[in-house]
This record gives structure tokens, sequence and C-alpha cells, in this order.
């Protein structure tokens, strides 16, 4: 049995579940995520929190959570680096609207985004690639 203290934090940020911004505090023991609290002092949540935020810690450790890109190759998917993955997406997205223009494509913004996250989406489509087709999901 080791001597040396527990190390136990609460480490302030913003629920990921949607784009409400609601405050909660993660609870970090030595090093491993095992809480979520509501923050108290939050002016959005006011120390309340949904169902969805007292579990928003759960995914960050899931073994089915992808933390690298992965690119279609062959008949599967292989790892690849950020820079290779960013250089396909475009080159794709340039290649669709060239050939069949920007209504081709659609974009679908995730409810993990933050307000500001999904603003910046819509803009890149209606600026940037020229379409209207954008939707999100969400819902609580």
């Amino acid at each position: 049995m080791s001597d040396s203290p527990l190390s136990l934090k609460a480490v302030p940020t913003l629920c990921p579940y949607c784009g409400c911004g609601c405050g909660i505090l993660l609870e970090v023991l030595d090093g491993k995520l095992i809480g979520t609290f509501p923050l108290k002092t939050a002016p959005v949540n006011e120390g309340k929190l949904c169902l969805k935020g007292y579990s928003a810690h759960e995914f960050v450790a899931s073994p089915n959570r992808l933390t690298h890109p992965l690119i279609k190759r062959g008949s599967g998917l292989a790892r690849a680096g950020w820079e290779e993955a960013l250089e396909r997406i475009v080159s794709r997205l340039k290649n669709i609207r060239t050939a069949h223009g920007p209504d081709s494509v659609a974009f679908l913004a995730s409810a993990k985004c933050t307000n500001e996250e999904n603003y910046l989406l819509q803009k890149f489509c209606r600026a940037a690639v020229g379409t209207n087709n954008i939707d999100h999901c969400a819902r609580l």
C-alpha cells in the first residue's frame, strides 16, 4: 500500500451535450476522470444539470471513442495523420463541388458542439462552400 495521498481535483468546464453551455465540474482522481457535477456558480444552469450532463464524463475513456482520423483504404479503414485526413477532405469537397455544384454537398453538425462551433460550420457552408444544406441534431 502506498503512503502517497490521493490527488482529487475538480476541473471547471462546459457540458459537451448541447449548445446551452451549462457549467460543470469534472471530478478527476489521480489523473482519471471519474465523475461530473453541476457548477453552482455557472450563470447558464445555476447549479442545475440534466441527466445527460451528469454523464458527460463517461465517453472520454470509452474504448469506442475515435482518437485519430481514419481514411478508407481498400475495403477497410486505416489510421491517418490529421494533415493527410484534412487534405483528403478538402480535395474531395472541391472535386464534388466543381463537378456537381455547391448544393450537392450537405453538412450535419453535432449537438455536442457549442453554439459558436455550430455557427462557424454554418458560416463555412454558406460563405465558403456556397450551400444552405446544413442541419444539426441538437436534441436533448
